[in-house]
C-alpha cells in the first residue's frame, strides 16, 4: 500500500486536503535544469531536481529478482530484490523528474534518450519494459508489504522531499503503467556519463489526478569525477575543548554511505580521536547524537540517524573497548540544523555527529 493511500484510509478526506493537490505542471521546479549533456522531450517540465556533486548509484543492468533470504525487507516491509548484472558508480550524482506532454508514450521517452546517447558516440546498456524488468512494476515509491522495484533503486523512499500530493510526490507515487527502463552509456563533455531512464503512465484518478495518464520520465545520471579530499577529523584535545565551553561539539568526519548506517573506513581517524578524549578524561559520558540534512521523510530520517549513532557507539564500544554505560546514542533527524536546506552546502553542514556532554 502507498503513503498516499495509507494517509487516506488513516485521517479520510478531511486529513487529505490538507495537502494542496497536484496540478498540471507550466514551468520547470526552481533552480532546475537539465543535466549536462542531455536535452529533454519537447514539451516537458521538471518537478523534481536533486543533485549530489559527488554520491553512488547501482543502475540495475539485468531483471531484478528477489533475494535468496526472504525475511530481508526494506523500510517499507518490501522484500528486497537483487539483480545478476548492475553498473555501481561514484561520481556527480542527479535525480530529474519530468511530466510530459499528453498523448507521449513511455517507449517514445526512451528511444530518444537512447537516440541521443548514440548521437554522442555513446551505447545502450540494458533495456527492459514492464514484468521483464523484475520486481513491482505497477506501484510508487512508498508502496509496502511487496517487493522492490526499479523505482526503489533509481528514486528511493528517503529522496521525497517534496510535500504530499504535490507534483513531485505524485509523480513517483501514483500507479504505473507501461514501464519502460533503460540504460546508456555516452561522453559529455569529456566526461564519461552514465543515464538511466524509467518512464512510464501515471495513474490516479484522486488527489494527483491532474497527472493521470501522463508519462513520467525519472532520469538518473552519473558524470564520473574524482572525489574531492575533504577529510576533517578534530583532534581529541580540540574536541574537550568544545566540550568543555558549550557542552558539545560537531564532527564531520564519520562517514556513512547515502541512506546506510554502516561506517566507511575513512571515519577511523575521528574515531581514534573520540577515543582518546574519552581514555583522557574517564569521568566523561557522552550522548552520540546522529543529525541528516532534510532530504527524505523526517521519520525516516530520525530512524536513519540513529541507526548510525548507534553505529558509531558499537564501534567505540566494540573496538576501542570505552564502557558501554559512558555512551548514548540519540537520533535527531533532520531537527536540529545549523545551517539553510535550501542549497547543499548547508545540507552538507546538517549532516553530522555530535557529541554532547551528558
Amino acid at each position: 500500500m502507498s503513503l498516499r493511500l495509507l494517509l487516506i484510509l488513516l485521517g479520510g478526506l478531511a486529513a487529505a486536503t490538507a495537502f494542496a493537490d497536484a496540478t498540471v505542471p507550466t514551468a520547470d521546479k526552481p533552480g532546475s535544469a537539465d543535466p549536462a549533456g542531455l536535452g529533454r522531450y519537447e514539451g516537458a517540465f521538471i518537478v523534481e531536481q536533486q543533485a549530489k556533486a559527488y554520491d553512488e548509484v547501482l543502475l540495475p543492468l539485468a531483471a531484478l529478482t528477489p533475494d535468496p533470504d526472504d525475511e530481508k525487507r526494506d523500510g517499507m516491509n518490501n522484500r528486497l530484490m537483487q539483480t545478476t548484472a548492475s553498473a555501481a558508480l561514484e561520481g556527480k550524482l542527479t535525480r530529474t523528474v519530468y511530466v510530459l506532454p499528453e498523448g507521449r508514450s513511455p517507449l517514445e521517452v526512451l528511444r530518444n534518450y537512447q537516440q541521443l546517447a548514440q548521437e554522442n558516440g555513446g551505447q545502450s546498456l540494458y533495456e527492459c519494459k514492464a514484468e521483464n524488468c523484475g520486481g513491482d512494476v505497477t506501484s510508487g515509491v512508498t508502496h509496502g508489504g511487496g517487493q522492490q522495484g526499479l523505482l526503489n533503486y533509481l528514486f528511493p523512499k528517503s529522496a521525497i522531499s517534496a510535500e504530499s500530493f504535490s507534483n513531485a510526490a505524485c509523480a513517483v507515487d501514483m500507479e504505473l503503467g507501461d514501464l519502460r527502463y533503460g540504460v546508456a552509456k555516452f561522453s559529455a563533455a569529456g566526461v564519461e556519463t552514465h543515464v538511466a531512464v524509467l518512464a512510464y503512465i501515471a495513474h490516479d484518478t484522486q488527489y494527483c489526478k491532474a497527472l493521470n495518464e501522463r508519462t513520467i520520465a525519472v532520469v538518473v545520471t552519473l558524470q564520473a569525477k574524482a572525489r574531492e579530499q575533504k577529510m576533517v577529523t578534530v583532534k581529541a584535545s580540540e574536541m574537550a575543548q568544545a566540550i568543555a565551553s558549550s557542552g558539545k561539539v560537531a564532527l564531520y568526519g564519520i562517514y556513512f554511505d547515502f541512506d546506510k548506517a554502516e561506517l566507511k573506513p575513512e571515519s577511523r581517524p575521528q574515531l581514534d580521536e573520540i577515543a582518546a578524549l574519552l581514555k583522557a578524561d574517564t569521568a566523561l559520558s557522552l550522548v552520540v547524537a546522529g543529525h541528516t540534512d532534510n532530504q527524505g521523510a523526517a521519520a525516516y530520517n530520525l530512524e536513519l540517524s540513529k541507526k548510525r549513532a548507534d553505529a558509531v557507539v558499537a564501534s567505540l564500544t566494540g573496538s576501542y573497548g570505552v564502557a558501554a554505560g559512558r555512551l548514548l546514542a540519540q537520533g535527531m533527524g533532520s531537527a536540529a540544523p545549523v545551517a539553510s536546506n535550501a542549497d547543499e552546502a548547508g545540507r552538507a553542514k546538517n549532516r553530522r555527529v555530535e557529541l554532547v556532554k551528558q
